[in-house]
């Protein structure tokens, strides 16, 4: 899963995705990153927790790092959470030949639309939920199509 700074969305979408795949018994390996370094070390957002936490979901011990282009070696699938941070993971990327491993994570949710997770940095609490809202119908559907077909992978 990645974003911009990986403290907001991306660390959300770490979370839900671990805890429906754990619930649905579906083994892998998630994890989340950014493409800029504005974060690197912090926490996930106050708002991404605090929204996190009241669907049980724990993302306090999470800590930004930034997308590298050993990511494509190391996970099966690379979701981006926008197309600015599609075309910045080409950027960081090069000529590497996994790109066909990245994809917008939406797709996922509304296969063709080409929709950006919004970035709920720029407003209030209510963005926030919006945002967990809209990651976590789309990691029903990653469950649903990834546990099927796979007994273990590696998402970020």
């Amino acid at each position: 899963m990645v974003c911009l700074g990986n403290i907001c969305r991306s660390p959300l979408a770490e979370g839900i995705l671990q805890k429906k795949a754990s619930e649905a018994g579906f083994v892998c390996q998630v994890d989340s990153a950014g493409t800029n370094g504005y974060h690197t070390g912090e926490a996930p957002h106050h708002l991404s927790q605090k929204v996190a936490r009241m669907h049980e979901v724990n993302i306090s011990e999470q800590r930004a790092r930034n997308f590298t282009p050993q990511d494509l070696e190391r996970f099966d699938i690379i979701y981006a959470m926008a197309g600015d941070v599609l075309r910045d993971i080409h950027r960081i990327a090069g000529n590497n030949a996994q790109m066909n491993k990245v994809k917008l994570f939406l797709e996922e949710l509304e296969p063709g639309a080409q929709q950006d997770v919004p970035d709920p940095w720029y407003g209030g609490e209510d963005g926030f939920h919006d945002v967990y809202e809209l990651i976590s119908r789309t990691c029903d559907n990653i469950v649903r199509k990834y546990n099927i077909h796979h007994t273990t992978a590696r998402l970020t």
